[in-house]
């Protein structure tokens, strides 16, 4: 074995040039040698294999002259560009064919939506990114140089898997200002973002094939998919104009998914007889709720209604949040309000999974909360969200008008807009890439037939200055569409 290669070459005691030549050129071929990889010098590899210096310039000649590398004057000896020899492990007619050896759920397993067109767009409104152009960097590099010091000075190893306490003590102080959710720090799990939240959530609260677990229709994909993976049966709700439809919860569901803030997609809020009405059913039939408020930070007008969690008083509610939306998805921090009697088995499976992310990320995050900057930032961004979603509403009620109606939100990075007429969400999204906009359309996030056909408009990437231009490509889209 070379270690300066990572392959093993077997070098016998007679004809070394051709054996070294020959299982260089083989490895090139099945890609094990990389294409752009610079092989060692003729020093170092005769020294590593003792062989002489000239059997290795030798083998290096052949491999030149039949093109497996190419010299590049005064850098060295590159593995060149070529197609691997190696057969496909699969024939195309096999496409259909799933291996046995996989889990069940992971032979056909669930798609999340595509981020849209990939072509490049002049006005982007897709959704879910905040404008990270915006984050206060140098107070986060600051802030992440200290918390690296200060692991390095202690000497710290693994951390807990609840998260590091003054980060926990943090996420509780904030979601009490902000959203009176009731929280010691001991009731939080810091994850690495809210996905991972629903995904330990899933993991001990589904047995598979038993649990139902109901979903808003629509909804958020990769909180569908982390409970379908775990072996869930999913049953689609109803949402209206009030949220999630209570009385069409199937009677036999152990789990209730909602996003009653700012519902993902159309933007409604849960009314706070539904949320009172959702309460009582879980507690009547023994089920769990699972709140996901994902950006209810940034609000725009009146008074936001009290979380689900708020409201609870028989421990049913898990209670997901993020820093995705408030900082930036690449960060992956987010965090579970647990339940007492579910918090030592959420912990249990977290070790098991990837016990804790990067202390120095807690670190950073923990100053950033208890230093008021993150306070300030969001304070911040409201202000420039919100003259966004003021752009937008007016393109929305003026040229759109006859094609759109807005869905009431007050809350997050995007507005829905249903369609008056029977378009296809889906037909106009694509015409609209093709024009530079990217949009994305409702009934993607449907499972079934969908019940609302429109638009979804994400304003988190996109300047105020831009929104009329952009919707102003919209609009002849709309007018072919409709015929």
């Amino acid at each position: 074995m070379v270690p300066i290669l990572g392959i093993a070459l077997a070098i016998p005691k007679t004809g070394r040039r051709e054996a070294l030549h020959r299982q260089l050129a083989a490895a090139i071929r099945d890609g094990r040698l990389a294409a752009g990889l610079r092989l060692p010098a003729t020093r170092v590899l005769a020294e590593a294999l003792c062989l002489s210096r000239n059997t290795v310039l030798a083998a290096y000649d052949m491999l030149l002259a039949e093109g497996y590398v190419e010299a590049k004057a005064g850098s060295g000896i590159y593995v060149a560009p070529l197609r691997p020899l190696r057969a496909p492990r699969r024939p195309a007619a096999a496409e259909d064919k799933v291996d046995g050896r996989l889990a069940a759920y992971w032979r056909r397993p669930g798609t999340m939506p595509t981020a849209g067109p990939e072509r490049p767009v002049r006005f982007d409104l897709r959704l879910g990114t905040p404008d990270i152009r915006m984050m206060p960097l140098a107070i986060w590099q600051r802030l992440h140089a200290r918390a690296l010091r200060a692991v390095a000075r202690r000497g710290e190893g693994y951390g807990e898997p609840a998260g590091r306490l003054d980060l926990r003590a943090a996420i509780a102080a904030h979601v009490s200002f902000t959203r009176a959710v009731a929280a010691q720090a001991g009731d939080v799990v810091v994850t690495a973002g809210a996905q991972q939240a629903f995904d330990l959530i899933a993991r001990i609260l589904v047995t598979p094939g038993r649990t139902v677990v109901a979903v808003e229709n629509p909804g958020y994909p990769p909180l569908r998919l982390a409970f379908a993976a775990a072996g869930a049966r999913i049953v689609p709700v109803p949402v209206d104009d009030d949220g999630l439809v209570v009385e069409a919860l199937p009677a036999e569901a152990n789990i209730v998914c909602v996003s009653p803030s700012h519902q993902f997609p159309l933007g409604v809020a849960m009314s706070l007889p539904r949320r009172l009405a959702l309460l009582g059913f879980a507690k009547a039939s023994g089920a769990v709720v699972v709140e996901d408020d994902y950006d209810s930070e940034f609000r725009y007008g009146g008074r936001p209604l009290d979380a689900l969690q708020t409201l609870d008083r028989d421990g049913l509610v898990f209670y997901v949040g993020t820093f995705s939306k408030t900082l930036f998805p690449g960060l992956r921090l987010g965090f579970a309000v647990v339940p007492d009697w579910a918090r030592a088995a959420l912990l249990a499976a977290r070790q098991a999974v990837d016990w804790h992310v990067p202390l120095t990320d807690q670190g950073a995050l923990a100053a950033f909360i208890a230093e008021g900057h993150l306070a300030r930032h969001v304070r911040r961004m409201r202000r420039l969200y919100g003259e966004r979603r003021a752009a937008l509403l007016t393109a929305l009620n003026g040229d759109l008008a006859a094609w759109l109606t807005p869905v009431a939100s007050e809350a997050g990075l995007h507005l829905s807009a249903r369609f008056k007429s029977g378009l296809s969400g889906a037909a106009v999204a694509n015409a609209a890439a093709e024009a530079g906009v990217a949009v994305e359309w409702l009934e993607r996030y449907a499972v079934g037939a969908p019940a609302s056909a429109g638009l979804a408009f994400g304003f988190g990437t996109i300047g105020a200055d831009e929104i009329p231009g952009a919707l102003a490509r919209l609009e002849p889209v709309l007018r072919r569409a409709a015929g």
